[in-house]
């Protein structure tokens, strides 16, 4: 990615870090107005709307840009694996913010780095250090006191943003796999057409009830439009965000969606993280940025 960025002398890493920025305020707005809709609407219809406005601004975007679709077999069947699994991480998300404030379900899904981490350890083989190890239980400590007033307040729903964070693991090993094989908005266009036909196919086989419930969008489409342009909205950003900024640069500020969120929950919904939960997230955090710090230090070792 470096020797690429330089190449084509798009090193603009305070450029890089604004994207991102907006990346960080765009995903829990985003998110909001998916709480928002679910008091009213399922939670599978909420996510059907979501990829069809991702495929429906992506794919004319790749055919306009002259993008490529071209992949291996392999390639093809690693993105219907990752599209599945953004399908099932956007579901228990949503599902997650119908019970939980908005900063606390994304704080207990920040688990997600660590649990990256481990799979990279196991799946991979990469190497993992004592230290990092080390923060990766202290950052799951944190996330268990992000968790503990939620879990009482709510019960097992609390768990579902531990799922999101599996989830969005496993979906981020999988696009690290097939990185250089697809364009990344090629590859995020037919994320959202697969997960669009897909999700409409189970419409037609299932019965239209619990999770799969369709009710009327016309006094929300507003809503709904929002939603789908800021998902995507965000996702281009971060992927427009590594062409001007080295990745080890960018990911520390991806911390600031927490903050961000619960700015967000507080004005939208009244929600604010209890004491608890406040050091739990910074804990979280801490121990998120040494991890990052170690990565970094290690590969310059390396270099």
């Amino acid at each position: 990615m470096t020797a690429r960025v330089h190449v084509l002398g798009l090193d603009r890493p305070v450029l890089g870090m604004g994207l991102m920025l907006g990346f960080c305020v765009l995903a829990p707005m985003g998110d909001a107005i998916g709480k928002m809709l679910a008091e009213n609407h399922a939670v599978m219809q909420i996510v059907l709307c979501r990829f069809a406005v991702q495929a429906a601004v992506l794919i004319p975007l790749v055919r306009a840009t002259g993008r490529s679709f071209a992949m291996s077999s392999l390639g093809w069947r690693l993105t219907v694996l990752r599209t599945v699994l953004h399908v099932n991480g956007l579901w228990m998300m949503i599902t997650a913010l119908t019970y939980l404030p908005l900063a606390d379900a994304i704080a207990i899904a920040f688990v997600m780095p660590f649990i990256l981490l481990l799979l990279g350890h196991f799946l991979l083989g990469e190497t993992v250090g004592r230290r990092r190890l080390t923060a990766c239980a202290v950052g799951f400590g944190g996330t268990l006191m992000v968790m503990q007033p939620s879990f009482a307040a709510v019960g097992w729903p609390a768990l579902y943003p531990l799922g999101v964070a599996v989830s969005f693991a496993g979906f981020m090993l999988v696009t690290r796999r097939i990185a250089g094989e697809a364009d990344p908005l090629a590859m995020q266009g037919m994320s959202g057409t697969m997960a669009t036909v897909g999700l409409c196919l189970l419409y037609l086989i299932l019965p239209s009830e619990g999770i799969f419930a369709l009710t009327s969008i016309s006094s929300d489409w507003t809503l709904w439009l929002v939603m789908g342009l800021l998902g995507t909205g965000a996702h281009l950003l971060m992927t427009w965000s590594l062409r001007f900024a080295e990745a080890s640069t960018l990911a520390p500020m991806q911390y600031l969606e927490i903050p961000i969120a619960a700015i967000i929950g507080l004005i939208a919904f009244g929600d604010w993280p209890n004491g608890l939960a406040l050091a739990g997230i910074g804990v979280t955090i801490g121990t998120g940025l040494y991890i990052l710090w170690r990565e970094n230090a290690d590969g310059r070792a390396r270099a």
